[in-house]
């Protein structure tokens, strides 16, 4: 029984350390802990569908130290020493505003971080978050003995003097430095509140020793301390309880509308600067597979990677886009026996490049149905697979023709897509890798026979019967699956030195179906288990949700077959076409070159940015009407608004409406109204979008804040007269930020891969 209460109390202490190192209520962790957890993939090669019970909440409150990305608004974490943390240099640099590009939330939250640093002690704020942890404790007892109710069972022993003060030195021994996530800071909630709030106040106040009003006092008195926040930032407010709202000064809101005009001009960064934090990160997306046509399935995966990756390398990364195509696996042999019969030039290497497969579709579907129906041939397709994996040379040649043939196909729905830099790695690619990842999983011991193959058996991972669920890495017939190839891609794309062909990513994002969510995630897990992933190294999955048809059912033709990706945007082409033409003088004209572009940019344009706008986890039903309209937050609608603003800008300017616009130089910004204030200050806020998009990888946000710009620049033109502006100089600041407004459309539009018209 002693050693029980001892072990108990050691647990009990553990755990409220962690409490209150981590500043957060069990409920807390633990929906952090699961919110936080990678998602999975899905490949058209499939992975079945599993049950989850994750023991990771538990282990958030057993592990000693918390993970600052779990961290509530206290400063704690491991490897802090007891005497004061003074501000690091970087912080303080990246307090100084830049002379030729913009601030926004970055600059506001490391502007805080620096001040927290300067006035807090964050070893004394651990103690005293500690302290009011264990106090609170107490009080909560004492509280309800005098509202009569009945006091709890004790699970844990009585805290001693010592235990006490142990703990106190523990959350204190692990106190780290403020972080932007301490600042709190928040785009404000209202337009009247400000720019910026910040609540760290709230948070602090308690394990400070002062009142949540006092604590915001001194953060905005340290504010004023910080280089430059004077000239961006009119005097902070303390509102409420201890909230701090920050309002950028009109002096700062005209000066960085006239940095985005100075760097407007097609191609610019409208003042935006370049990540301070570089990294090499891989976009993994699309995933088509060889011999098989392109469905809607893969239109999401294919649009939402390619705007990330446009996203992050406008933001100064390093992007590599990779393409997962499925070119390996048991039907090539079966396609590579039918190529033997009907193609047997497809056999022979020089020949096999002057040979036309035709339909693949329809090539796939004859060997499929000879596999079926002829256990002959069924026989010779899986002696197929084992001449490829055995580097036949015929089999080689017939396979590398459909790969061609299919690249052939993928390439030209890319090129509607407006898809580029798209580096083709399939699975293929990783085969010379697959018997070193068993290797090493076996040498730990993570790998063990499992009913004849070869599995990994990952905590917390269990069949609906509450059996262990396996990851299987090698098959009872010797052959590898998806999992073993996922985890050599990540050997391959993040521990590979480049000297060596691999690519040392710092982050990798996998643009694939929500369905596949845990396949990823036990992935993942295998290979931070194995060492495969150094703790720098993040592994995201972006899951994406269905597209349905109108009736909310599975998007498909009439006759229920999956709809072909290059049918559905042929059709919405068509349909732009048809809406172009019947606003001509003869309806039944032919389209001229130009407005057969046009109706391209439109009907393309009009599908992609239909599926970004929508959050990506969920389910949309597929509406031409929408879509293509003009109403709302739609990509017409969005082309109608830039050609509009190129309109404004001829007729202010004398401009040809045939000709090309030539935008205006840039001028000083005045505002002298209302709307004008309104544009700039939801102009200068483009940072924070880009900011918020690279972190959190929802591309629907940038379609909210191009529509938001669009409704903004409205209330503007209502307004303000361009034309007939009072002064030569109100004009030229108008212009300008017509031209601002323009760019930023030009500019987002491209982010989501579609070009803009300047008429329409």
């Amino acid at each position: 029984m002693v050693m029980i209460r001892i072990v108990m109390s050691a647990l009990s202490a553990t755990v409220l350390i962690r409490r209150c190192v981590g500043g957060a209520s069990s409920a807390f962790i633990g929906q952090t802990a699961s919110n936080s957890l990678p998602q999975g993939r899905i490949h058209t090669h499939g992975g079945s569908k599993r049950h989850v019970t994750s023991n990771k909440d538990v282990m958030a409150f057993i592990s000693p130290i918390q993970p600052r990305s779990f961290m509530s608004p206290h400063p704690f974490g491991a490897h802090f020493s007891t005497t004061r943390m003074s501000m690091s240099a970087t912080t303080t640099t990246q307090t100084e505003s830049s002379a030729s590009s913009l601030v926004g939330i970055d600059w506001v939250r490391s502007s805080v971080v620096s001040v927290l640093n300067e006035i807090f002690d964050p070893v004394e704020i651990a103690k005293g978050a500690a302290i009011a942890k264990l106090d609170g404790k107490k009080k909560t007892k004492k509280k309800k003995q005098a509202q009569g109710e009945q006091p709890p069972v004790e699970d844990e022993p009585s805290m001693s003097e010592d235990e006490r003060n142990a703990i106190i030195d523990a959350a204190a021994a692990s106190a780290k430095p403020f972080s932007t996530t301490d600042a709190m800071i928040t785009p404000a909630t209202k337009p009247e509140f400000g720019d910026y709030q910040c609540n760290a106040a709230m948070s602090l106040a308690k394990s400070a020793g002062l009142n949540p009003r006092d604590c915001a006092a001194k953060i905005v008195q340290g504010l004023k301390n910080v280089p430059g926040f004077d000239d961006i930032m009119e005097e902070p407010e303390i509102a409420g309880p201890g909230f701090i709202n920050l309002k950028f000064k009109d002096g700062y809101l005209a000066d960085a509308a006239g940095k985005m005009a100075m760097d407007s001009r097609e191609g610019g960064r409208l003042a935006v600067p370049v990540t301070a934090n570089k990294q090499k990160i891989i976009v993994d997306f699309s995933s088509p597979n060889i011999a098989k046509e392109m469905h809607v399935g893969h239109l999401r995966s294919t649009i939402i990677g390619d705007t990330l990756s446009n996203l992050l390398t406008f933001v100064g990364h390093d992007v590599l886009r990779l393409n997962h195509v499925g070119d390996w696996g048991t039907q090539f042999g079966m396609l590579v026996e039918h190529l033997r019969d009907e193609f047997p030039e497809a056999l022979d290497k020089e020949k096999s490049k002057n040979v036309d497969l035709g339909d693949l579709v329809t090539l796939y579907k004859a060997a499929k149905k000879r596999f079926d129906a002829d256990a002959d041939f069924k026989v010779r397709a899986r002696e197929g697979v084992v001449k490829l994996q055995a580097g036949d040379k015929e089999a080689l040649a017939a396979w590398e023709s459909l790969c061609a043939a299919s690249r052939l196909e993928y390439q030209k729905i890319y090129d509607l897509l407006n898809i580029k830099n798209l580096n083709e790695r399939g699975e293929s690619f990783y085969n010379p890798y697959l018997g070193g990842v068993i290797e090493d999983l076996e040498n730990q011991g993570l790998a063990v026979e499992s009913e004849g193959a070869t599995a990994v058996f990952l905590d917390g991972y269990t069949n609906r019967d509450g059996s262990p669920l396996p990851m299987i890495v090698r098959k009872s017939d010797g052959g590898f699956n998806y999992a073993t190839t996922d985890l050599a891609a990540i050997r391959h794309r993040v521990q590979l030195d480049p000297s060596d062909g691999g690519e040392k990513a710092d982050r990798v994002l996998y643009v694939t179906d929500a369905g596949q969510s845990q396949h990823f995630e036990m992935v993942f897990a295998a290979a931070k288990k194995a060492g495969f992933v150094a703790d720098s190294v993040s592994l995201k999955h972006v899951p994406f949700g269905l597209v349905q048809g109108e009736d909310g059912k599975k998007f498909a033709t009439r006759s229920g077959d999956t709809v072909k990706l290059k049918d559905l945007l042929d059709e919405a082409v068509r349909i732009a076409e048809e809406d172009i033409k019947s606003r001509l003088e003869n309806p039944e004209e032919s389209l001229s070159d130009a407005l057969t572009e046009v109706a391209k940019t439109v009907g393309i344009g009009a599908v992609k940015y239909a599926d970004l706008s929508m959050n990506r986890e969920s389910n949309y039903k597929f509406s031409y009407g929408r879509m293509l309209s003009l109403n709302g937050n739609t990509a017409p609608y969005m082309l109608y608004a830039y050609a509009r603003i190129c309109g404004i800008v001829r007729k202010a300017t004398g401009q040809s409406d045939d000709a090309k616009v030539q935008w205006p130089e840039p001028s000083a910004i005045i505002i002298s109204h209302d709307a004008e204030k309104q544009l700039v200050r939801n102009l200068v806020k483009l940072p924070d979008i880009l900011s918020e998009v690279e972190s959190d990888l929802y591309p629907n946000r940038l379609c909210d804040y191009l529509f938001e710009t669009s409704q903004k620049f409205n209330q503007f033109y209502e307004n303000c007269s361009v034309n007939n502006a009072e002064t030569p100089e109100l004009k030229a600041s108008r212009l300008s930020l017509c031209t601002v407004s323009a760019s930023t459309i030009r500019l987002l539009m491209s982010l989501l891969g579609i070009p803009v018209v300047e008429k329409l």
